[in-house]
């Protein structure tokens, strides 16, 4: 226990205090984000008035649309899996000939995230079409898009993500688009990235600008910054209550309202609820029992549709009367790097005929693009340099592999500032360009 509470302590420390040193891109004083803490500004985000115009919704001429192609899993999922036996998509069209633009969700997130709309509108109103993606380890994903529903390997979900993209093009063939663009954020900006690389060879889309969002440089480094949130040690709330119980109990509530943990809405709605001011040890918590109910989601869900025995038994009879609480219970105890040995690793193995952990982290991360990232004038990384997310050397290595087409603000935390205007502008001006 006292290791966990000084990697706590040094995480904490670390995002805290090391941020200037790192911040020599963005000139604080020029930069006027006025959310200094990287854990309140992943929370809160960025105030009302410091945000651009955005269109409404009654203002897009937008739809959801389902594509059909996991047909077998229709039946391999049991009848409450119902809503997401066929993928959805939120599909926002001009009425004009446009470039088109594909965002794709961060961690567990649905296509319909509070970030993925407010990008869509900020794109949107900027003239393009708009096409939002969940992410691969979303539920609805892994059912219904996924073909072996074991998201972390990058190169397997990049080619799930294209087979998706080829499909909503194929479904609207009169849309009148003049180019595509890409863009995600968090693991969504991963994912984009690899994305790119694919198309590379396909051509489906020959992408003409990708932008990258706040990515995971190292994808181990990030979910084990995240996971160690968690782990956290925060005073109680009285003598029988830990503060830990009581983000549980609400994630839960909200779990069960929405059915999903949109990671980003999620830590609003428990920040926004709270009596108190929190500290610095509870809101790192807070964003890292979000991050853990994200986890779970992939762990059950992978679970599930492989039948591999860890969280539900093989035989045990799922129907729609059935209830997940206890397994979700269970799956909530599985962090990321358990879902990593128990379920990840093992498909990897599978599927590349014995590759070790190390050679898994090194394929599923930017470095595995270092070559296509400093040679495609094409992509651009927006990031922060207080972002939980990030660990030591990842910030140098885009700094060496992008030269001017990294931006790093000094302040926002993990995507916290995106829906700050000077950001804002800075995505659209990239597009443009």
């Amino acid at each position: 226990m006292l290791r966990l509470r000084c990697l706590a302590a040094v995480l904490l420390g670390g995002l805290l205090y090391g941020a200037s040193a790192l911040a020599d891109d963005i000139d604080k004083a020029t930069y006027g984000f006025p959310l200094t803490n990287p854990f309140e500004a992943t929370i809160a985000t960025t105030p009302p008035d410091l945000r651009p115009a955005l269109p409404t919704d009654e203002d897009i001429d937008q739809s959801d649309y389902t594509l059909r192609l996991r047909p077998e899993r229709e039946f391999i999922l049991p009848d409450n899996f119902w809503p997401v036996k066929q993928l959805r998509y939120r599909l926002a069209q001009q009425d004009h000939p446009a470039p088109l633009i594909f965002i794709i969700a961060g961690t567990g997130a649905p296509y319909s995230s509070s970030l993925a709309e407010y990008l869509k509108k900020l794109f949107y109103g900027a003239g393009y079409h708009v096409v939002q993606l969940s992410s691969p380890t979303s539920y609805d994903f892994m059912a219904a898009a996924s073909r072996h529903a074991t998201p972390g390997i990058s190169t397997e979900d990049a080619d799930d993500l294209y087979r998706v993209m080829q499909a909503v093009r194929a479904q609207h063939p009169k849309l009148p688009i003049t180019d595509f663009y890409l863009t995600g954020y968090s693991l969504g900006a991963l994912d984009a990235a690899f994305v790119s690389k694919l198309d590379e060879t396909r051509r489906s889309f020959n992408f003409k600008r990708v932008l990258l969002l706040n990515p995971p440089v190292n994808l181990y480094t990030s979910v084990t910054n995240l996971d160690r949130l968690v782990q956290t040690q925060v005073k109680g709330i009285d003598n029988t209550t830990t503060f830990y119980d009581m983000v549980l109990g609400k994630l839960t509530r909200y779990f069960q309202q929405k059915g999903y943990i949109d990671l980003n809405d999620a830590l609003l709605f428990d920040f926004q609820s709270s009596r108190q001011r929190l500290s610095d040890e509870q809101m790192a918590m807070l964003i890292g029992t979000s991050f853990r109910f994200s986890a779970a989601d992939i762990t059950f869900t992978s679970d599930l549709i492989n039948r591999r025995g860890l969280i539900i038994p093989p035989a045990y009879p799922v129907s729609e009367g059935t209830s997940l609480t206890p397994f979700f219970r269970r799956a909530l105890q599985c962090d990321f790097d358990c879902y990593m040995s128990e379920q990840l690793i093992p498909h990897w193995r599978k599927v590349s005929k014995g590759g070790s952990l190390t050679q898994l982290v090194d394929q599923v991360s930017l470095y595995a693009l270092e070559d296509y990232l400093r040679s495609s004038r094409k992509i651009a990384v927006m990031h922060n340099a207080d972002d939980v997310i990030l660990g030591p050397g990842d910030l140098g290595f885009l700094r060496r592999t992008l030269g001017p087409r990294l931006i790093v603000y000094p302040y926002g935390g993990h995507c916290g500032n995106l829906n700050y205007r000077v950001n804002s502008d800075a995505m659209l001006e990239f597009f443009r360009g």
